[in-house]
């Protein structure tokens, strides 16, 4: 069991993800981060998609009432036991009675903190993940908070002292790129606004968080057109889509929007483009005011993105066998 002494700003379970739920309005959720969370539970020994604590901007203060193994990966959050800095990264042993805390956050956004044997919350239609907006999930479908006890599952052998190496780590740059399939719905946009909205600096307004990303920053100006029956008068209307996950929608046609693993499933807002699945986890970590790019990309060069992050993982999963 772990008891919580403190949230952080905003703590809450995840596992791989709620599938197969979607065409019925419900997300996925899961870990922002996807490779830092599945790398934080090879560290421990845990399968890959077993529940983690998702810790955004601040760390939360746990104390262990038994002997664990524990890893925290994602963003640059020093951590520490019993008052004594810890090496991020790594496996670690920790003796029952011991309390394991944060520093201020120096990169990044989300932490992952894995304990072998996973967060031990029930399953609630196929996930532990914590969906904040139904209140399902998780722990009672909430952010963690003072008072809070975790369970935690029967672990296999997990050994302390295993790491990833440095180059293998989650990138936490200052400045993001972020490479999107074009469409829906771009045709929307003149030539003008696409290429305000693949030319210019984009910045993360306060309104990010697990839902969605909100950036500003170009002008974006759409095609004039007879409102078509079935979607609104705004000119960023069109008649109700579906919502992949990764989408960019301009509500209002001002700001875009990057819809994440929270987010609603379809809606009648123009969808210009989608991040590619794996530049999903360089918007998880993407802070308040940082700044960010967009490059369009073909299919072709998104499968081999796809195909480079799966030989990370490969070579994560080889070092620590």
């Amino acid at each position: 069991m772990i008891r919580v002494h403190d949230g952080g700003v905003r703590t809450t379970v995840q596992d791989a993800g709620r599938f197969g739920l979607y065409h019925f309005g419900m997300p996925p959720s899961g870990a922002l981060d996807d490779y830092s969370f599945r790398a934080a539970n090879l560290l421990v020994g845990n399968e890959e998609g077993a529940a983690v604590l998702e810790a955004t901007f601040s760390g939360p203060t746990l104390e262990f009432e038994e002997d664990a193994v524990i890893a925290v990966t994602g963003a640059d959050l020093p951590l520490k036991l019993d008052g004594e800095e810890q090496p991020s990264w790594t496996s670690l042993a920790v003796k029952g009675g011991q309390v394991l805390s944060f520093d201020f956050l120096r990169a990044g956004a989300r932490a992952y903190i894995a304990v072998a044997g996973g967060i031990d919350v029930p399953v609630v239609f196929g996930s532990r993940s914590t969906y904040a907006l139904c209140v399902i999930g998780g722990l009672e479908g909430r952010a963690i908070r003072e008072g809070d006890v975790l369970p935690v599952g029967s672990a296999r052998p997990a050994a302390a002292g295993r790491t990833v190496d440095e180059r293998l780590r989650t990138a936490l740059p200052k400045e993001v790129e972020l490479r999107v399939n074009m469409g829906l719905c771009d045709y929307r946009l003149t030539d003008e606004g696409r290429r305000s909205f693949l030319e210019s600096e984009w910045t993360v307004t306060p309104a990010a968080d697990r839902i969605g990303y909100r950036y500003r920053g170009g002008q974006l100006s759409f095609v004039e057109r007879e409102q078509p029956f079935g979607a609104g008068s705004d000119p960023s209307n069109v008649v109700d889509v579906g919502y992949p996950v990764g989408s960019i929608q301009v509500p209002g046609g001002v700001e875009p929007i990057c819809l994440l693993n929270d987010a609603v499933t379809g809606g009648g807002y123009v969808t210009i483009g989608t991040v590619i699945s794996v530049d999903r986890d360089a918007v998880a970590q993407s802070k308040t005011h940082g700044k960010t790019l967009f490059r369009a990309v073909g299919i072709e060069e998104a499968l081999q993105a796809r195909a480079e992050r799966r030989a990370r993982l490969d070579a994560v999963r080889a070092a620590l066998s």
